[in-house]
């Protein structure tokens, strides 16, 4: 007989179900299936059945009793099988536990914990199989659950859902999305706070290809989550940015055309890589070995071998740590490239090291991403990259043995001689080598058996067709046979010697250029500039190189030359002619920067230096999202030409290099290399009498730089300097961005009047040169102090003129976020109408130019205004619109605003419990940013709120937290809370005379 409670209440002998009765009788029965082998009393059955209420005749226990042992009888069970008993203490449901589904739920869930906890994932996947199978659908879905038992019914329910949640993992693990898919939907249906089981079925949707689908549940979730004032998790919020992205979620470069001889070594990193998923565990494998031995191309082998195992993201990460002319990529910039990799805005991308590697981890957990860190310089440049979460890979090349942080290590050695002639067969044809077998040994034996060597050498063979293997052995036995400062294996040098000397007077050109130049690869433009050639013959010349394996393609025009060969290139010594050609390629570099740089930003083109080198392949940029694609294509090479300048004696293209690029840095929030090219800048030429405008340039960026990154004291510094050269100069436009600077610095600092008076003196400057753009930025920053400082009317003069001068130089950017500042006072000032057509309009501009950030603020500000008229709900209709906008773009200042204006809504609602959680929410995001100034609002509407909800005594502590920072950071809201408690006759109030 089996007895079925996981789902709609039945009970079967073999597969004929057993007729119960009436509701009653089932429900009866049902109370007696939960207390199996227990005595239930007469009494007890009554409250349970007839909800406390005496039943309408009292032998009707008995008689439900006699009618479920004559349904048994009549569907043919031995007493022995399913039996009620009377006993002095109440009825008792004879049977075998193993027969209720719910015994046998449990049992096999207690089973796959041990199973856990020693280590078997087969049997345990096996066991969470067979338990989740016996879910029909909701426990006693068609029974009164309260009556039967609520809390039996918990925690079953409980433990189901755990269960669903560990075999969906396995699942995703193996693949499975569909699975996961259709068994998760209808729970998440009735069960959509589950933010565990909403990440799996979001992350089975995204395999799946199904991203609309993903993103309703998403939402669906946050909703669900918004009732009860509750966030939704950084790692759910990820993903639903990820299912907004077309694109298979992979960087990974295409598998190596010709891969061979690593067969053991590749099964091994899949087995690792296996055994950890299903442990659920991190790998990181660690891939060691000399130049050309092939750890790459092994690395890129197992990575699309294991593709499916990482439906969540397959990163790529270059991080040069022996590229020659190229520094090894920071961790810090390593870090910011995956975290935007992972759907992360760069602008929302922290500063300080520890806080990426914070938001890094916290992205992909519950994920299962891959890395691949491409070229490690060490341990120490790749250990904050580890992903280290359960179910996560890293792939690590280099040259150097792998540290602790390793799981596993794989040394590579030279290819075994057998599968080096493999490799070498299959890369030039069998019918070519023909019966040659002791040639190709030797050919393989003097390449040191090394891939890259037997690659280049193949290619020679394959392009000349005359050529016999004998041949290239005695090319091979004539090559130079010393090792340049030990760098190479004299095999590997030989097979490049060769190479070498048979290219043509240009190939052999190009092929020693790519040894000299900066950056990580050429472009065909950029070739043509090196060469001054036409770019139809520029790309000739990279596809010959590309043809005899001397090249890779990186990207669409892109050509990377691999560092053992890039090395062997930089031994042949720079002549004139190839130091004309580098500089004709850092022309080409700084001009089309700066054309990129007047496209992207044309607001700035007033403000850029003065380029005089001249380039004729440099493309004149017209198109803003053109110069944007180039300039992020360029990025690397562009911060190696600043290096490389700087360490070859360029100053004029080092200091106008990095103040060009300087704005582009900002807005990607590529902080660190704002910063180091500047200085690299200053260094470069601050003892140069002759160049004090580009010191002023440079010192004026740099001081933004330090701003940016908090280091106030400095920034302040060489702002004041800016101040002293610009003036020196009698520059004035300089000398006004420069004060404006010093404003921003003390302003950060909370020097309220230093900021206003050196915004004014540069606005009364601006004024005096008919700079209209500086005159907008300063009186929209005055009047944002002004508002701060409560005197209205003065701000919304300025921030109207601000409006008025940006709407003459149709500078939309700006002028959406000036409108909608001016909005913002008109609120305080009372004139609602005109403050919502000042947010309607930003909004509608800031679409326009695709600023999200300012349309989800105009959007607020808009529901703020709502608010203010007394229209709350409407008010949170356009909240939740601004909601969506920021559950897209990630920006914590953002968020924390629109959590602060909702719960502003909220309480104007009466909702004050739902405002108090609001609240809350905005401290949890604001503490961890050290944004004080949030933190004192959110904590003085939560003390609101508490007042409200007549919890005095615990709003207490929140009133004295806000009016405290306030204090500390000396600003006008501080008296006039302690004026709004000392009015309060409760716990929350101050004496009267302590007002301020």
């Amino acid at each position: 007989m089996d007895a079925l409670l996981l789902g709609p209440f039945e009970l079967r002998r073999g597969d004929t179900p057993v007729v119960l009765g009436d509701p009653q009788q089932r429900l009866t029965l049902a109370v007696l299936l939960s207390r199996a082998n227990r005595p239930v009393s007469p009494q007890r059955l009554i409250d349970i059945v007839w909800a406390g209420q005496a039943p309408p005749k009292s032998n009707l226990v008995p008689g439900y009793v006699s009618g479920l042992r004559k349904a048994f009888r009549e569907a043919g069970a031995p007493e022995q099988e399913i039996w009620i008993d009377k006993t002095p203490t109440g009825y008792v449901l004879r049977i075998d536990p193993g027969d209720i589904d719910v015994v046998r739920f449990e049992r096999l869930y207690d089973e796959a914990d041990r199973a856990e906890r020693e280590h078997d994932e087969p049997r345990r996947h096996e066991l969470l199989r067979e338990a989740i199978g016996l879910w029909r659908g909701q426990y006693l879905e068609d029974l009164d659950i309260e009556r039967v038992g609520a809390v039996e019914a918990t925690s079953i329910t409980e433990k189901f859902l755990d269960a669903l949640g560990d075999l969906a993992e396995i699942e995703l693990a193996a693949g499975n999305h569909r699975w996961v898919r259709d068994r998760l939907r209808p729970v998440l249906d009735r069960e959509p706070t589950r933010q565990r089981l909403a990440r799996q079925l979001i992350r089975a949707l995204i395999a799946n290809g199904d991203r609309v689908q993903a993103m309703q549940t998403y939402h669906t979730v946050r909703d669900a989550l918004d009732e009860y004032g509750m966030e939704t998790n950084v790692d759910l919020r990820t993903l639903a940015r990820l299912a907004q992205h077309v694109e298979d979620y992979s960087t990974l470069p295409p598998a190596p055309s010709t891969f061979t001889g690593r067969d053991e070594e590749l099964r091994f990193i899949t087995e690792r890589v296996r055994a950890a998923g299903d442990a659920r565990r991190h790998a990181v494998i660690w891939i060691s070995g000399m130049p050309g031995v092939g750890k790459s191309s092994l690395a890129l082998a197992a990575a699309h071998q294991l593709s499916t195992r990482f439906p969540d993201g397959r990163l790529l990460v270059q991080l040069n740590g022996f590229t020659p002319n190229v520094a090894p990529v920071t961790t810090n910039d390593a870090l910011a490239e995956l975290l935007t990799n992972l759907g992360i805005p760069p602008e929302q991308i922290p500063q300080a090291l520890e806080r990426r590697h914070k938001l890094y981890l916290a992205t992909l957990a519950g994920s299962r991403t891959m890395v691949v860190l491409d070229n490690a310089e060490s341990g120490d440049q790749v250990r904050a990259l580890l992903p280290t979460v359960p179910g996560c890979l890293a792939l690590i090349t280099s040259r150097r043995v792998g540290g602790a942080d390793v799981t596993d290590d794989v040394r590579l050695d030279p290819l075994p001689r057998e599968r080096a002639v493999e490799l070498f067969r299959e890369l030039v044809g069998v019918d070519r080598v023909g019966r040659a077998a002791e040639g190709v040994a030797e050919v393989v034996k003097l390449c040191g058996d090394l891939p890259l060597s037997i690659t280049v050498v193949a290619s020679q063979l394959r392009l000349h067709r005359r050529w016999t293997v004998e041949h290239l052995v005695e090319l091979l036995r004539e090559g130079e046979t010393w090792q340049p400062d030990g760098r190479f294996a004299m095999e590997g040098r030989r097979a490049y010697q060769v190479s070498q000397d048979h290219l043509s007077g240009e190939q052999r050109t190009l092929f020693q250029l790519f040894g000299h130049v900066p950056g990580t690869d050429l472009s065909v433009l950029a070739t043509a500039a090196l060469l001054d050639r036409a770019p139809r013959a520029a790309r000739a010349l990279l596809e010959e190189l590309l043809e005899v394996s001397l090249l890779a393609e990186t990207n669409t025009e892109h050509y990377l030359m691999l560092d053992p060969l890039r090395e062997f290139a930089a031994t042949v010594p720079l002549d004139a002619d190839s130091t004309v050609a580098v500089d004709r390629l850092l022309d080409f570099y700084l001009v089309t920067a700066a054309s990129a740089m007047r496209a992207a930003f044309p607001f700035d083109r007033d403000r850029q230096p003065t380029i005089r080198r001249t380039s004729r392949v440099a493309p004149d940029f017209t198109d803003a999202d053109a110069a944007r694609a180039w300039l992020a294509e360029e990025r690397t090479n562009l911060f190696a030409a600043v290096q490389f300048t700087a360490d070859h004696d360029r100053p004029e293209h080092t200091w106008q290099l990095a103040v060009v690029l300087w704005r582009w840095h900002y807005v990607r929030g590529q902080i660190r290399e704002w910063a180091e090219t500047l200085e690299l800048a200053r260094r470069t030429i601050q003892d140069d009498k002759a160049n004090r405008w580009g010191l002023a340039h440079v010192v004026l960026r740099l001081a933004g730089a330090r701003q940016q990154a908090g280091e106030l004291a400095q920034a302040l510094e060489l702002a004041a300097q800016a101040l002293s050269l610009w003036r020196e100069l009698d520059d004035r436009q300089g000398e006004a961005a420069a004060l404006c600077m010093i404003a921003l610095v003390t302003l950060d600092r909370g020097d309220l009047p230093s900021a206003t008076a050196h915004f004014e003196a540069a606005l009364a400057t601006f004024e005096a040169i008919g700079d209209q753009r500086g005159q907008a930025n300063a009186l929209d920053n005055l009047g944002q102090l002004n508002e701060r400082q409560g005197d209205l009317e003065l701000a919304e003069a300025r921030q109207g003129e601000a409006v008025r001068l940006l709407t003459e130089l149709e500078h939309t950017q700006g002028l959406a976020n000036a409108l909608d500042n001016l909005g913002l006072t008109r609120q305080r000032l009372g004139r609602l109408d005109e403050a919502l057509a000042d947010h309607h309009e930003a909004r509608r501009l800031a679409v326009l130019v695709e600023d999200r950030i300012c349309e989800a603020y105009a959007l607020s500000n808009i529901a703020n205004a709502h608010r203010r008229a007394g229209r709350p709900d409407e008010a949170l209709v356009w909240h939740d619109e601004a909601r969506a906008i920021a559950d897209e773009i990630t920006n914590p200042s953002l968020r924390i605003q629109l959590y602060l204006d909702r719960a502003d809504t909220l309480l104007a609602a009466r909702d004050a419990e739902s405002a108090r959680l609001a609240y809350l929410a905005a401290i949890d995001l604001a503490t961890p940013l050290g944004d004080r100034g949030h933190q004192a609002n959110a904590s003085h509407g939560v003390a609101r709120a508490l007042h409200i909800l007549d919890r005095h005594d615990e709003a207490v502590s929140y009133w004295d937290s806000a009016e405290a920072i306030l204090r500390q950071l000396d600003r006008p809201e501080a008296p006039e809370i302690r004026a709004e408690r000392a009015g309060l006759r409760c716990a929350c109030g101050v004496p009267a005379g302590n007002a301020e």
